[in-house]
């Protein structure tokens, strides 16, 4: 554990959080501007659309690897190397005259999206005690929710009023803001505790990694395979106009922000009665949608409550996985990433497939139904860390702390 005073703690995570923050604006920001890129380069729009699920991808296939592959280098050059490459991307994106070149100036960075992101929860982790980890970690992932909440619009509003050249530039802008804040504000970091590849790959013969793995892409799939549809179903179902649902998917991200502080706190004060009790609530939270989703006021109060939830369950993602393998935290990050991209890719089919068998009223049971086997999934991994007695000890200490 590195031994941080408080100010320089909260100035590192900060730093943490502004990179990762430029770099989910980036993953996430173009989702606004796919009808403008579909128009600038004569494409259609489902081709636009690779511009986010190739983003996902390269991200669920390179997160168990890179970090792995980068854990023994000095972790402030790393983090700088992969900032500069998403600076870069980023303005070859802008002045790219073909589709092709912009797509691959998309692609290349979001292999090295898990070296930061998981080095930076790693980080954050390890710069305070291991009882308030989630918590700090829980500050990180705000940048996460920010980067998903801010990033369409403040791209959207940038291209509609100037031009899509302009929102590019501001993406590239994000990331050299960042780089530059690492550059100067983030203090010189030695490589991790070396550890060999072969030990850290060992955790994955643990059924309880697998439980964890599997728990988390269903868990994730749930959330963000209704979230997906969700303005479909606010429109067509509840019957909001748009513009009430575009404000209304706003107040979602913010609430997804608060969920992050209020999971982060709840994980360190006793993690696993926390993780037990998430899916009965969500699940109930699913089920306002279903039988009361035509009428705006319940459907409107359940969005809110779903949004402070699925900030929540970013935080028991990560954790779940990360506690699972504690001796290889830059490979468990890495696992994380690609579980929750693959619960992406994995809900949203579900989800989009319900809709067009038996209509946009349905959503909600698409989210119930993952929720229930990746609660099955927690419950059985619960099990075995109550039966572990050092688990046991490290959540009587954060019970207490």
């Amino acid at each position: 554990m590195m031994e941080r005073k408080g100010g320089k703690t909260g100035s590192l995570l900060l730093v943490l959080t502004l990179g990762v923050f430029s770099i989910i604006n980036t993953e996430m920001g173009v989702v606004g501007i796919l009808p403008m890129v579909s128009v600038r380069y004569g494409v259609e729009i489902s081709a636009a659309g690779l511009l986010v699920s190739l983003f996902a991808l390269a991200v669920a296939v390179s997160g168990p690897i890179l970090p792995l592959l980068f854990s023994r280098f000095r972790r402030k050059a790393v983090m700088l190397a992969v900032l500069g490459v998403f600076t870069a991307c980023n303005v070859v994106s802008a002045f790219a005259e073909s589709f092709p070149v912009l797509l691959t100036a998309r692609i290349l960075p979001a292999f090295f999206q898990p070296v930061y992101v998981s080095m930076a929860f790693s980080l954050a982790a390890a710069s305070v005690e291991p009882a308030r980890a989630p918590k700090a970690v829980a500050k990180v992932m705000m940048g996460v929710s920010a980067g998903m909440v801010l990033g369409v619009p403040v791209v959207s509003a940038i291209a509609g009023a100037a031009s899509l050249r302009a929102a590019m530039l501001f993406l590239a802008a994000a990331n050299g803001v960042s780089l530059l804040a690492v550059l100067f504000f983030l203090p010189a970091l030695p490589a991790a505790e070396r550890v060999t590849y072969g030990s850290q790959v060992r955790v994955l013969k643990r059924s309880g990694v697998w439980l964890s793995i599997l728990g988390v892409v269903l868990l994730n799939g749930s959330i963000f395979g209704v979230y997906s549809y969700l303005s479909e179903y606010l429109g067509a179902v509840t019957g909001l106009p748009a513009q009430l649902v575009s404000v209304l998917l706003l107040l979602y991200g913010l609430a997804n922000i608060l969920g992050n502080a209020i999971g982060g706190r709840a994980l360190s004060r006793s993690a696993l009665r926390f993780v037990v009790l998430f899916p009965p609530v969500l699940g109930a939270v699913y089920l306002l949608l279903l039988w009361g989703g035509k009428l705006p006021a319940p459907a409107v109060g359940a969005v809110l409550l779903w949004g402070i939830l699925a900030g929540c369950a970013g935080n028991i993602n990560q954790y779940w996985i990360t506690a699972a393998a504690p001796e290889a935290p830059e490979f468990a990050n890495g696992l994380f990433l690609s579980a929750t991209n693959l619960g992406t890719t994995v809900g949203a089919t579900l989800c989009g497939a319900l809709i067009d068998s038996l209509g946009a009223s349905s959503l909600p049971l698409g989210g119930l139904l993952m929720l229930a086997a990746g609660a099955v999934l927690l419950l059985l991994r619960a099990r075995q860390c109550r039966k572990n007695p050092v688990f046991g000890k490290q959540e009587a200490q954060k019970a207490v702390s």
